[in-house]
């Protein structure tokens, strides 16, 4: 069986399971340039009822700002990190019902940022991969690993953003929130996606950025929560059994032969396997 090798702390196992915004992806580079044009549509909304020049910009979704208003951070365990489109939704049309706005009207202006922003982000096609994500997924993939996505984004989304990192191949099974019943931290993408993946949940590991990964991987039985943080210290991580700062911290070693010829995760033609950082 492989091993995956997490600092002194070594775990046999025979799949990982990823989750996709600020695991997979930089979440400020593809996300935050998205919260930028979102909230100043709202902002603009806002204006036109004349309470946008009080308009907090960090207290919607959980972002730091620099005096320009770019976003420069995030809260790991705010609505930018973990909050699906529904409850994003819902955040944004708080601010206009707040302000006056009719509810079936604020909705109706939300849903019509949002697209804009979306359709800005599909124009630059911005997703950046996390430091040492690409030798990694190929280290997994010589070792025969069963890799799945396990993601609160939608099913289009997700599909366009691996496609622009030029990972999706590596990956046997994507789970959306639109597919399941239960969102994170409900363990059910998880139990789903070792479904598909016919892995033993005992038997995979999960990394994430949120604590509702850890839960999800907790929830679901997996043998392993790992956290990501960039700091390497990751406060929020309650529920992790470790913490790296990002994949050149991890290694594989081992092979399962068996796991490698019968995995959809990984096809020798691929041409993802050449990728380069």
């Amino acid at each position: 069986m492989p091993i995956l090798h997490i600092n002194g702390t070594a775990v046999p196992c025979r799949g990982i399971l990823f989750d996709k915004d600020g695991t997979l992806l930089d979440l400020l580079a593809t996300w935050g340039t998205w919260a930028e044009l979102v909230l100043r549509g709202l902002e603009n909304q806002l204006a036109l009822g004349g309470t946008g020049s009080a308009f907090d910009l960090s207290g919607v979704l959980g972002t730091a700002h620099d005096a320009s208003g770019r976003i420069t951070g995030y809260d790991p365990a705010g609505p930018l990190a973990m909050a699906t489109a529904e409850e994003t939704g819902g955040i944004l049309a708080w601010q206009l019902y707040s302000s006056g706005v009719p509810w079936n009207e604020a909705m109706l202006r939300v849903n019509g940022i949002i697209k804009e922003a979306m359709e800005e982000l599909r124009v630059r096609r911005l997703a950046v991969p996390l430091p040492g994500l690409l030798p990694f997924l190929r280290q997994c993939a010589e070792a025969g690993l069963k890799l799945g996505v396990v993601t609160s984004d939608g099913d289009k989304t997700t599909a366009e953003q691996l496609d622009w990192l030029g990972i999706a191949g590596y990956f046997g099974t994507v789970v959306t929130r639109d597919r399941v019943t239960q969102g994170k931290p409900a363990p059910e993408m998880a139990e789903l996606a070792c479904r598909e993946l016919e892995l033993a949940p005992e038997d995979a590991v999960i990394i994430g950025d949120s604590n509702a990964d850890m839960q999800l991987g907790k929830g679901a039985g997996l043998c392993f929560s790992l956290g990501l943080s960039p700091d390497g210290a990751g406060a929020h991580l309650l529920d992790a059994d470790a913490v790296v700062a990002d994949f050149r911290a991890l290694r594989i070693t081992g092979s399962n032969h068996e796991v490698m010829r019968g995995s959809a995760a990984y096809n020798g033609s691929n041409a993802d396997i050449g990728i380069m950082d």
